[in-house]
């Protein structure tokens, strides 16, 4: 066979397979866009063309950046020179969700993964684009209803807290009461202002105290979107301790809050946070109630780059079957619990990237919960 022969065998096989790679890319049910170092389409699958509503024949030798919204259009093309000079690796090798651009303007979430191939002796990337705007929508959804469920377990939290709480606010109402009556009867009797004064201060200060607790509970109840901000953990703690512990000296329980002064700024939702504190300093209350030593103990403890938030009883503690699957919907060691309040907890300490956990107590029984949260909030 000749030299040309050869070459035109050669020349054959190879437009062969790229007829047959072409058609296997074709099936492939991601989009795939191919680029080469200029940031100019090479290629752009049947896929692609239903993606982002442009023909083939519309993109191929235009720049990429045309698929991408402002600014990432931009940015784009500083990317490819930035790589091809120092290598530095951004998007290939490593799938990323980033913002994409139809024909017709619409923007819409992708994730993206790229490769890198050496052809004709220049380098092509290759893009493969999945859609994820449904899965976008999913999550939406789920993070509605999870904020919808949170809301509920505290109503209900506040709920089973009802008599406690009347409790709390007759005592300041009665006092104002009397005051009042006390600060109209000098009135009457023209006893001295300094006396009337008194009186009525007196009332005002309970006006406050009850106003605080009203106020503590519209904050707790409140149903409003998930925000985080950086929150000082050992504040977020004390407040959450004076909401749950309504009525707890009553029943004789001692309390011991033990906050670590370097524990540090979090960025938490905070009262996504206060909800679990309230639900575990709860639930603690309400295993001390049949034994004869009640004791409480709440402390911050931070290191390793976690903050640590644990709650201890001396109640009766926790058999090891029913901890192992405490946290799972609707487990509850409650006769009357609806089995949501910890798996509630669980979701709120994971969405901000932490862990719950539960342990025996020291050997005189007892239950330990305790959480952490990343000091640098949660990982993207």
């Amino acid at each position: 066979m000749s030299a040309r022969q050869d070459q035109f065998s050669a020349s054959g096989d190879a437009d062969d397979t790229t007829a047959r790679l072409q058609s296997v890319l074709e099936t492939v049910p991601d989009a795939m866009v191919v680029i080469d170092e200029r940031g100019l389409i090479d290629s752009f699958s049947r896929a692609a063309e239903r993606m982002f509503g442009y023909a083939a024949t519309e993109v191929v030798g235009r720049n990429v950046s045309m698929l991408m919204p402002a600014p990432y259009r931009d940015e784009h093309h500083r990317y490819i020179e930035r790589y091809l000079r120092t290598g530095e690796r951004r998007i290939i090798g490593v799938g990323r969700v980033v913002p994409a651009q139809r024909k017709d303007g619409t923007t819409f979430p992708v994730e993206l993964s790229v490769g890198e191939v050496q052809f004709r002796g220049g380098r092509l990337f290759i893009g493969f684009i999945h859609d994820i705007t449904q899965r976008r929508r999913t999550e939406r959804r789920l993070d509605e209803l999870m904020t919808e469920l949170a809301h509920v377990s505290r109503v209900n939290e506040i709920g089973q807290m009802g008599s406690t709480l009347a409790h709390e606010l007759n005592q300041p109402l009665t006092a104002i009461l009397a005051y009042l009556g006390a600060a109209q009867q000098l009135l009457e009797s023209n006893a001295g202002r300094d006396k009337v004064r008194s009186m009525i201060e007196r009332a005002v200060n309970q006006a406050e105290r009850a106003g605080a607790v009203i106020q503590k509970l519209r904050e707790f109840l409140g149903k409003g979107r998930t925000v985080r901000h950086l929150e000082s953990i050992n504040k977020v703690v004390e407040e959450a301790s004076a909401l749950a512990l309504i009525g707890a000296k009553q029943q004789g329980i001692r309390t011991r809050l033990e906050l670590d002064p370097a524990a540090p700024m979090v960025a938490i939702d905070r009262v996504q946070i206060q909800q679990v504190l309230v639900n575990l300093i709860r639930n603690a209350v309400e295993a001390m109630s049949e034994s004869a030593t009640r004791e409480l103990g709440i402390r911050t403890d931070a290191g390793d780059g976690v903050v640590t938030i644990s709650v201890s009883d001396t109640g009766a503690g926790i058999s090891s079957d029913v901890a192992a699957k405490l946290f799972e919907p609707f487990v509850s060691t409650k006769a009357q619990g609806m089995g949501i309040g910890l798996s509630i907890c669980r979701s709120i300490v994971q969405s901000h990237g932490g862990d719950i956990q539960v342990r025996p107590g020291a050997s005189d029984g007892g239950t330990t919960f305790f959480f952490t949260l990343p000091v640098d909030g949660p990982k993207p």
